[in-house]
């Protein structure tokens, strides 16, 4: 679960995004902005990974994202051995006039690095009032003896709808995040609900397909050929007018009672608020705008030696 910390300090956008942006550029990269949905599994969390990536050149911090294959429908971006948040967010952008145009559109990338929530891509199609799916894939290293869970890989995908009033629609998620090795009952969860567990193999095979095979990233890592070893991982984006099949007033109006419903009624065990996906880190980014981002103890104690490192003072 994607839970904000018990323990934190807030810290404002403001201070947060030109230190994010500062480290990024002490690296060499373009100024990057902080991830404000929160998503506390991405975002800040990250960037000390991605300085060690560059650090150990396993990725470059100034990739030449470019297109490689362009159509009417569809297009191919080469991520050059960089992030995979410029090519993924390029390939995002140039989906919704290709949809827009002629109803369906989709995109893929190659050649680089962690892309960050699916999320953060599927809701730029949306702005055109435009269904979309995002996933990713990576290198896997099946070898005899190894569990299943790891067929399905990293998993992570993002469906999103438009609404009206309400707050967009967005799953945004990974499949497998629950069964990883070394998280919290994973045997309890394979005893209790083994249809549950195949489902999430299933729907992790159909990211490692999509945003790995599909993108150039061989089954057997002997056969991957990279000049950059981090460079990796692929996507596939697909977009689509849903007013070829109904006026969009009459879907988003259809949307938007869904939700409203949806609140009205009894939520899980534990939790206080029946939602549907996307509501709750929209409501959350509204806060965080106003309130500051909640860092965590470990969480700052990260960004204050990443500060070190990048001999800048630190924002928390």
């Amino acid at each position: 679960m994607n839970r904000p910390p018990a323990e934190f300090t807030s810290v404002s956008p403001e201070a947060l995004r030109p230190f994010v942006s500062r480290v990024f550029q002490a690296a060499g990269m373009p100024a990057e902005q902080a991830e404000l949905r929160g998503v506390f599994s991405h975002g800040t969390r990250q960037v000390s990974a991605y300085m060690g990536h560059f650090r150990e050149g396993r990725l470059t911090p100034t990739p030449e994202v470019r297109v490689v294959e362009e159509r009417a429908t569809s297009v191919t971006l080469d991520g050059d051995g960089g992030l995979g948040y410029f090519p993924a967010h390029r390939a995002a952008e140039m989906l919704g006039p290709k949809a827009l145009e002629h109803g369906i559109a989709c995109a893929l990338t190659r050649n680089h690095g962690h892309f960050g929530a699916a999320g953060i891509y599927s809701r730029i199609p949306l702005r055109h009032g435009l269904f979309c799916y995002v996933t990713s894939g990576h290198q896997l290293d099946l070898r005899p003896g190894k569990s299943v869970l790891e067929a399905a890989g990293g998993s992570p995908m993002s469906f999103a709808l438009p609404t009206a009033a309400e707050p967009p629609f967005v799953l945004d998620f990974g499949a497998m995040h629950d069964l990883y090795a070394g998280s919290k009952h994973v045997d309890q969860i394979i005893e209790l609900a083994p249809g549950t567990v195949f489902r999430s193999i299933g729907l992790g095979a159909v990211c490692q397909a999509l945003g790995g095979f599909l993108a150039g990233v061989p089954v057997d890592p002997e056969r991957a050929e990279r000049r950059w070893s981090g460079a990796n991982q692929g996507s596939f984006m697909i977009a689509v007018d849903l007013r070829l099949f109904m006026p969009e007033e009459e879907f988003t109006r259809e949307m938007d009672e869904y939700s409203r419903r949806v609140r009205e009624l009894a939520p899980l065990a534990g939790f206080d608020q029946a939602l549907l996906p996307g509501t709750l880190e929209w409501q959350r980014e509204q806060q965080y705008a106003r309130e500051g981002i909640p860092i965590s103890p470990p969480h700052a104690e990260a960004l204050r030696r990443l500060a070190e490192e990048s001999g800048l003072e630190a924002p928390v």
